[in-house]
């Protein structure tokens, strides 16, 4: 559907093309001659104190606004409508957008921080300074990582995690695999976890067809297990690109999980961690347990009402995606890759686990279940 945006016009026609703040900055269309910019856009934003990421419709700031109105007249003349007044312009809307290091998780940012010998990180000359909670929650998820120590130095465990360019809880259950002899398939995980949100598609035509193909690829044991049979599935056809076509996923999603798989194979070898696989397919605990030592710290039990989950570390809250497998069958204890706020606060990619491996997955401090 998006690829229709950069086709000629037919004759006698008008094409009209809705966008979001994405094409902003980064999508240039031939022959626009007229923009209607209703002033808002959609912004991520990460909190600190919940740990949660909120994708929220947010009045757009005026350096944004004058973007949007660069898209018109490119190639020719052309005008921007704007849906607010010009008082509102002057009076309502910020200078510019709020920098992007202000409204994310800075876990892996303060570990390269550190890995470079950064160790003042409250003063340290960022162009634009993060909150200091931010840069506190991190810290401290660092710590119960075992990337720090209790001088908030660096450990041989967190100079292994840098070496990886993602999120630490990832890194983490990446270097804990060695110890459970199932690397290959963690690896793999991973770098579909980088890539989850764009994975699956649903025609709108063709949506029981689809439904019932992504049915037949989940595992038993969660989310993360189902993105690695997709992997393993994919790998077996020899990278089809008719296999993609045949269960709705996206081929060119895969192909860049493949990149990523490499690279990150690659970085295995300077971290000394030995490239194996789970000697037992049918026992997926190791793999368990290897994702939950990096993901302790998301952790969540089902409320009594079995509806709903309370979040370990916050007590708040939460509901399962109603994409993921595990929505029907409600485990009691589970761990989730991360937190949005859409219409609920739902966890993304779920996986179900015992309790005691939290327990096994920390260097804990003991504040942390009390």
């Amino acid at each position: 559907m998006q690829s229709r945006i950069f086709e000629p016009t037919p004759e006698g026609a008008r094409k009209v093309i809705l966008a979001t703040n994405i094409a902003e900055t980064s999508i240039t269309v031939d022959g626009v001659s007229f923009v209607i910019d209703p002033g808002y856009g959609k912004q991520k934003s990460f909190n600190p104190r919940t740990g949660m990421e909120a994708l929220t419709v947010t009045p757009c700031s005026r350096a944004s606004a004058t973007q949007r109105a660069g898209r018109a007249g490119r190639t020719g003349p052309g005008k921007c409508f704007r849906l607010y007044t010009q008082w509102a312009f002057y009076n309502e809307m910020d200078e510019n957008t709020q920098p992007e290091i202000q409204r994310v998780n800075l876990s892996n940012v303060i570990l390269l921080l550190k890995s470079l010998g950064v160790n003042d990180l409250l003063n340290f000359d960022f162009l634009d300074p993060p909150q200091e909670d931010t840069v506190i929650r991190a810290c401290s998820q660092l710590y119960a990582l075992g990337a720090f120590n209790d001088q908030g130095q660096l450990t041989k465990l967190g100079r292994r995690m840098a070496e990886f360019p993602m999120d630490p809880t990832l890194s983490k259950a990446i270097v804990a695999s060695e110890k459970y002899g199932c690397t290959e398939e963690v690896v793999s995980i991973c770098a579909m976890l980088s890539e989850q949100s764009s994975l699956l598609y649903r025609p709108k035509d063709k949506k029981l067809l689809a439904d019932t193909a992504h049915q037949n690829l989940v595992a038993l044991g969660g989310d993360h297990l189902t993105l690695l049979n997709i992997w393993t599935q994919w790998v077996e056809t020899d990278y089809s690109i008719q296999w993609c076509y045949e269960n709705f996923i996206q081929h060119r999603t895969l192909e860049r999980v493949r990149n990523v798989r490499d690279q990150l194979v690659q970085l295995l070898d300077r971290v000394e961690v030995p490239l194996i696989s789970n000697p037992n397919p049918a026992d997926i605990t190791p793999i368990q347990k290897a994702v939950t030592s990096g993901f302790f710290f998301n952790g969540a039990r089902l409320n009594r009402s079995g509806e709903s989950y309370r979040t370990i570390k916050q007590n708040q809250t939460v509901h399962v995606h109603p994409s993921s497998s595990m929505l029907e069958k409600k485990p009691r204890w589970v761990v989730y890759y991360e937190l949005v706020l859409t219409s609920k606060e739902y966890m993304r990619q779920v996986m179900e686990i015992q309790p005691n491996w939290l327990l096994e997955g920390k260097v804990l401090y003991e504040s942390f279940f009390l």
